[in-house]
């Protein structure tokens, strides 16, 4: 806070003090019970956590939330899907029937122009005979 608020503070304060001291008796002993009670009632509730246990702790041992929190779900959607495209494509997806087929050509005794030689598949079916 700087020097402007600290002093708003302090005539706010003087007010709510001057205020309390015009009050009769009666309800400044009825606000008094009434803040007791308040005070218990908020001790003996808590507030629901929205957050898991360890995330808590974690940014308590931090000294609040790290800077990066709010990209860690985008994070965690983009690798989890690119983890699900690379096993997809591994495991027969599009593409991998294009693969076998390279790697039988490239691993074959015949060049490639054999394969792309309209008579090839005709001379194969006559020597099969």
């Amino acid at each position: 806070m700087n020097a402007r608020e600290h002093e708003v503070a302090r005539k706010i304060t003087r007010m709510l003090d001057q205020g309390s001291r015009d009050l009769d008796r009666n309800a400044q002993l009825r606000l008094s019970s009434a803040r007791e009670q308040a005070l218990s009632l908020a001790a003996s509730r808590r507030a629901p956590a929205w957050v898991p246990v360890w995330a808590a702790q974690l940014a308590g041992r931090a000294g609040g939330w790290p800077a990066g929190t709010r990209y860690l779900l985008p994070m965690a959607v983009l690798l989890l899907g690119l983890m699900g495209i690379v096993y997809w494509q591994g495991n027969g997806g599009p593409g991998s029937e294009l693969a076998d087929i390279d790697a039988r050509l490239l691993t074959d005794d015949l060049p490639i122009d054999a394969y792309l030689d309209k008579g090839f598949d005709s001379w194969l079916k006559r020597q099969s005979r």
